[in-house]
């Protein structure tokens, strides 16, 4: 099922609700009231993570390629008269944005992208000097966390030191790592499976 046709019920699953809030506590006991200006979401969904962010940052901008989530996303920014959230609709596997953020963060999006080097360099592009991005997604997994989807073509989750050479070699170095959260899905009838999720957190 695509990203546009779960959007209507992404929010009304309590475990992307908790995991977006767990997530959002990592951010916030890391930064320690650091000011900051202007923040980034990539894959942002329905906005639940900068959702739970709103008071932190002075300005966030929510970046998704998904109509369907980002209405979900206006329909809340709307109804609560949220004033200092941005969203776009951009690929920035294939745009670019022409704007310096002091915070990038994302949380399970990177596993699906393909080409590593390319988007990480475009966080780069747009993170300031000494800025942060956050990272939160899968471990290494076996293949099965996407296994009832026909179409998926991302990575099976991450390695930690896999993913921290990447960085280092697109002008990041990692400062923070943990696990924080652990998935679980019914997989092959009533086997339960559990994939857990880390936060790692790197300084340009």
């Amino acid at each position: 099922m695509s990203f546009d046709k779960k959007a209507k019920l992404w929010d009304s699953d309590p475990d992307k609700v908790e995991r977006a809030k767990k997530l959002a506590i990592e951010i916030r006991n890391f930064l320690n009231n650091k000011t900051i200006s202007k923040a980034f979401e990539f894959g942002s969904g329905t906005g639940l993570v900068s959702y739970f962010l709103k008071d932190d940052f002075k300005n966030i901008t929510l970046a998704d390629k998904s109509e369907g989530m980002l209405e979900v996303l206006n329909e809340k920014i709307e109804q609560e008269n949220i004033h200092n959230f941005k969203p776009i609709n951009i690929d920035l596997e294939k745009n670019s944005i022409d704007e310096q953020f002091e915070v990038i963060y994302t949380l399970l999006t990177l596993h699906h992208i393909k080409n590593l080097d390319l988007i990480l360099s475009k966080f780069n592009q747009i993170l300031v000097e000494d800025g942060y991005l956050i990272i939160a997604d899968l471990e290494k997994e076996d293949g099965s966390f996407h296994s009832d989807s026909d179409n998926f073509d991302g990575h099976y989750g991450f390695d930690r030191q896999e993913i921290e050479n990447i960085l280092l070699k697109n002008g990041f170095h990692s400062i923070f790592y943990k696990t924080f959260h652990t998935i679980v899905k019914q997989r092959n009838g009533d086997k339960i499976k559990k994939y857990p999720v880390f936060i790692l957190i790197a300084e340009k």
